[in-house]
């Protein structure tokens, strides 16, 4: 039994203007299978992707607090030339420059429309077939515990687990990386941005729900009232979802 990623979700004022912000950035389309807008893959809407995470874009009257986002996306690039007409369209597009203390860095920090952040990176040849998007980025106080938790919950492959960083991808190795970076800045508000978990085909949702909370994921009410998916939080109060297969 396991879950995976297959969405990353993102609360919004504007969902249409920011789900049309991220599929004119990644190269995606803009979807509106119901009152959310989901981003995933130009061609039709497939759901749940088979390679790639895509963004799924909520409105909420109050997207909450302003502080920086515990979790971003790290956009990928091929070429120096690719870096900067992608930082020159995402600018076009409305996204800002942002600094959270990142310093000299060969990377772009930019925030989106609603001020998510996200950050635009060099050419690295780890991330030459993930994608538009890289990497999925957490910032946490501890990757080894995060790598114990995250590493029994997920269907996804170990590639590094240190002090410092814990990384994970498909078995395939597609789609993007989930990474989560050790930071100084504790957790102490909820996050606008949070992953969106899957079981397995054939897996019981509710099953699923009860191993994760047997691993260290606490219930969480957000307010979300009678729903079809269930929001817990990691050791570190990460929130995530664990939604009903469709």
């Amino acid at each position: 039994m396991a879950v995976r990623p297959v969405q990353v979700n993102i609360k919004a004022l504007d969902p249409v203007a920011v789900g049309r912000f991220w599929a004119q950035a990644l190269g995606w389309s803009a979807y509106h299978p119901g009152v959310t807008t989901y981003v995933g893959p130009a061609g039709g809407l497939i759901w749940p992707d088979p390679v790639f995470v895509g963004i799924d874009v909520v409105p909420v009257p109050d997207p909450g607090t302003t502080t920086k986002n515990r979790l971003h996306l790290d956009l990928a690039t091929t070429s120096e030339a690719h870096r900067a007409e992608l930082v020159e369209r995402v600018r076009d597009l409305g996204a800002t420059p942002v600094d959270v203390g990142q310093g000299s860095v060969p990377w772009t920090v930019l925030a989106d429309v609603e001020g998510n952040e996200f950050c635009v990176l060099e050419p690295r040849d780890v991330y030459r077939d993930t994608g538009p998007i890289a990497a999925i980025v957490v910032d946490c106080a501890d990757p080894r515990a995060m790598a114990r938790f995250w590493g029994e919950a997920l269907d996804r492959t170990p590639h590094e687990v240190a002090d410092d960083r814990a990384v994970w991808r498909t078995a395939e190795g597609t789609g993007p990386y989930l990474e989560f970076l050790r930071t100084p800045d504790a957790k102490t508000v909820p996050d606008r941005v949070h992953l969106d978990l899957l079981p397995r085909p054939g897996d019981d949702k509710d099953a699923e729900v009860a191993r994760l909370r047997a691993l260290g994921a606490t219930d969480l009410d957000l307010g979300q009232g009678d729903v079809p998916w269930t929001c817990l939080a990691d050791p570190e109060g990460h929130e995530f979802c664990v939604l009903a297969p469709s």
